[in-house]
């Protein structure tokens, strides 16, 4: 891989990978780590890709699997967060900033798949591919989700008294 060609596919791709990262992960720090691991390896890579979409797909499933790595790590699970609220960006619009609360309080799993499908557009065999599962699998758990979410904010509404349902 050229230096150009790194280059280009690190501004494209970084933010994306960041993203993904962040997701699964749910802290900035971890999420920038891996961001950098995957860009190295990247950058390390003798072989070229076949396509652009090859290239896309390959450094989402790298990032999934090196975020998974991390939240099996002996460093992660000994590690206490003081406060994991600071570490979110925070939408300007309140129902924005309350969906955003709501997916990232769902598990890892979850939280990922409603990302790469909803914000990436990855299609559901797009997801499983980069998630490592069965398309299947990637439906039930957009489904779990989906349904998650809509219990939390139907719950928060009603306690705030705006939903008369």
């Amino acid at each position: 891989m050229t230096d150009e060609t790194f280059e280009q596919a690190a501004r494209t791709y970084a933010d994306t990978i960041y993203r993904v990262a962040l997701h699964a992960l749910g802290s900035r720090a971890d999420a920038e780590d891996v961001m950098q691991t995957v860009l190295l390896k990247l950058y390390e890579r003798k072989e070229d890709f076949e396509s652009p979409d090859h290239l896309k797909h390959w450094l989402l499933r790298l990032a999934v699997n090196e975020s998974r790595s991390l939240l099996r790590s002996v460093w992660r699970c000994r590690r206490v967060s003081l406060d994991e609220g600071w570490d979110l960006p925070v939408p300007e619009d309140p129902a924005r900033a309350e969906l955003l609360e709501a997916v990232m309080s769902l598990e890892p799993k979850y939280r990922l798949t409603i990302y790469l499908y909803y914000y990436e557009g990855c299609s559901v065999k797009e997801t499983a591919r980069v998630m490592g599962a069965r398309p299947s699998t990637v439906q039930t758990w957009l489904h779990r989700a989906r349904q998650r979410l809509r219990a939390e904010l139907t719950r928060e509404e009603t306690e705030e008294g705006h939903c008369y349902v």
